[in-house]
């Protein structure tokens, strides 16, 4: 074999390993199965109070990461219906799930987006703020089926982009915190 087949066939083991290891890492790595110990009772913004209170709910599953904190993802069922809930808690109009890996099957993100879009599913505000700039978003299906996320709230949106935060924020937290 030439050196240049060689040189080539060492470019392409590297580029396959190096893609192998990117996939592995952004799919299976950095996310851990938690339970609701590790992440406390599924909780909606309530109107009245306008706090967190937890709802009922079994068979929750979810997945976390300490790498970022949009990586949250849940899925549970709930025997409370979406008019009960409507009343009762904080309803949000600008949800948008974030897409999970695969192996999490119970969380089909595009499903629920279009159950969003079409006012099949219904979105409330779980917690605000879980940490800074980030919101905890629950949707919850007719049929019972609930699933929740992170994702970046108006505060974040700016602070994340290095300006200041806008009025009604909580304090930006220090570097490090």
């Amino acid at each position: 074999m030439t050196p240049i087949r060689i040189a080539i066939l060492g470019l392409f083991a590297t580029a396959f390993i190096a893609g192998f290891a990117i996939y592995y890492l952004q799919v299976y790595a950095y996310y851990d199965e938690v339970t609701v110990e590790d992440v406390g009772e599924v909780q909606l913004t309530s109107v009245e109070f306008g706090a967190p209170a937890p709802i009922l709910f079994e068979n929750f599953k979810a997945i976390d990461s300490n790498s970022s904190p949009i990586r949250f993802r849940s899925c549970f069922e709930t025997p409370l219906s979406q008019d009960m809930l409507q009343e009762t808690y904080e309803v949000l109009e600008d949800a948008a799930p974030l897409v999970a890996p695969s192996w999490f099957d119970c969380f089909d993100a595009r499903e629920i987006g279009e159950a969003l879009e079409s006012g099949e599913a219904i979105a409330f505000m779980g917690v605000e703020n879980i940490t800074f700039g980030i919101d905890r978003v629950v949707a919850i299906m007719p049929d019972g089926r609930g699933f929740s996320w992170h994702q970046i709230n108006i505060c974040g949106e700016n602070v994340f982009d290095g300006n200041p935060a806008p009025e009604g924020c909580p304090p930006v937290p220090e570097r490090g915190e």
